[in-house]
């Protein structure tokens, strides 16, 4: 069964960057579109950035130009660039893999990381 785990949140300024981790195991991660949500207590789950298995990107509106997302496959490991943070952008971020379907629906990601707190303040 394939376990995600997420790493490299943290405490940033505004303007600030980070690079979030997510890695695999229990499974190749050649297999699934990987996406990276947000989730603010008391809001609902953001669609934040997705890569396809054959490397195609899609990014919220809010993040475009700011964030990039990468894998390695050899690594097994998804990567989320995250670049000119703001406030708005503190949340806990998931990655999550899915077999398929359209990026930001979150119904068709079956595993799920714990989170990584990202807060961006100063």
């Amino acid at each position: 069964q394939l376990q995600l785990v997420e790493s490299g949140g943290g405490l940033v300024q505004p303007g600030g960057s980070l690079r979030l981790s997510c890695a695999a195991s229990g499974s190749t991660l050649d297999y699934y579109t990987i996406g990276w949500f947000r989730q603010v207590p008391g809001k609902e789950r953001e669609g934040v950035s997705c890569i396809s298995k054959s490397g195609g990107t899609n990014y919220a509106d809010s993040v475009k130009g700011r964030f990039t997302i990468s894998r390695d496959n050899a690594k097994n490991m998804v990567f989320l660039h995250m670049n000119s943070l703001q406030p708005e952008d503190t949340a806990v971020y998931s990655c999550a893999a899915a077999a398929g379907g359209v990026c930001f629906d979150f119904r068709r990601y079956t595993y799920w990381g714990q989170g990584t707190q990202v807060t961006v303040s100063s």
